[in-house]
């Protein structure tokens, strides 16, 4: 069976580089900043897509089966820390049905995601509904983040970092960050049938088709070469 091989995995997220409002001598210039540990890349939005595996088959695999899963997971993608996680799986011990409120909101966030992703890459206009989930969680993220310094620059991070809803606030501004980036034009589905997964296609012809060649390229490839025998 295949298991959570997924974008994130191969290719350890994507590019990390990112604007950062710089201070001192009262002018602000811009530059590539590395992102801290804490911080959110936008690109890990893909990543976030990625946890429901085979969409387009009749048994999708879910990797966030439960608010432990997603907590886990977006330690993994370093979204938040391991002293962090620790914390938040403990909370929800003792908030259950909360944790399970959180993880329903989760999903529902990343599928509103992947329906603006199956229309940014199919040349539509993104439905009502998506962009008022989208909407909603983005104004949440931002609702409950505070601005601090960092390295001689500003960042965001979560104004109460035990609240068990944390994850999906650093999805949001992630999300915030890529749908108001040029790379979202570049967001692509896998063209394998049984795959599902997107990717951000930076060829230059945009011509890249697989999430991963050695997975999903040479898979279809060997699929269409015994089809003509």
């Amino acid at each position: 069976m295949r298991r959570y091989v997924t974008c994130q995995m191969l290719f350890d997220g994507y590019v990390r580089t990112g604007m950062t409002l710089q201070l001192g001598d009262m002018a602000k210039s811009l530059r590539p900043a590395s992102v801290p540990e804490e911080s959110v890349d936008a690109d890990r939005v893909l990543a976030f897509i990625n946890t429901l595996s085979g969409r387009p088959t009749a048994a999708p695999v879910e990797r966030l089966d439960s608010y432990q899963a997603l907590v886990e997971w977006a330690r993994e993608q370093h979204l938040i820390s391991a002293a962090a996680s620790e914390r938040l799986i403990a909370e929800s011990r003792k908030h259950p049905h909360q944790a399970a409120a959180v993880l329903a909101r989760a999903r529902d966030f990343r599928e509103a995601l992947n329906g603006l992703a199956g229309s940014i890459d199919g040349g539509r206009q993104p439905n009502a509904a998506v962009l008022k989930t989208i909407g909603e969680c983005l104004a949440a993220a931002y609702a409950n983040a505070r601005l601090v310094p960092h390295e001689g620059a500003l960042q965001w991070i979560a104004s109460a970092e035990d609240d068990l809803d944390r994850v999906v606030w650093e999805m949001g501004r992630a999300a915030g960050r890529l749908v108001v980036s040029p790379r979202l034009a570049r967001v692509r589905a896998c063209a394998a049938g049984d795959c599902g997964w997107w990717f951000v296609d930076d060829t230059k012809n945009r011509s890249r088709r697989w999430c991963d060649m050695k997975l999903c390229g040479n898979r279809e490839k060997l699929r269409r070469f015994r089809s003509r025998k």
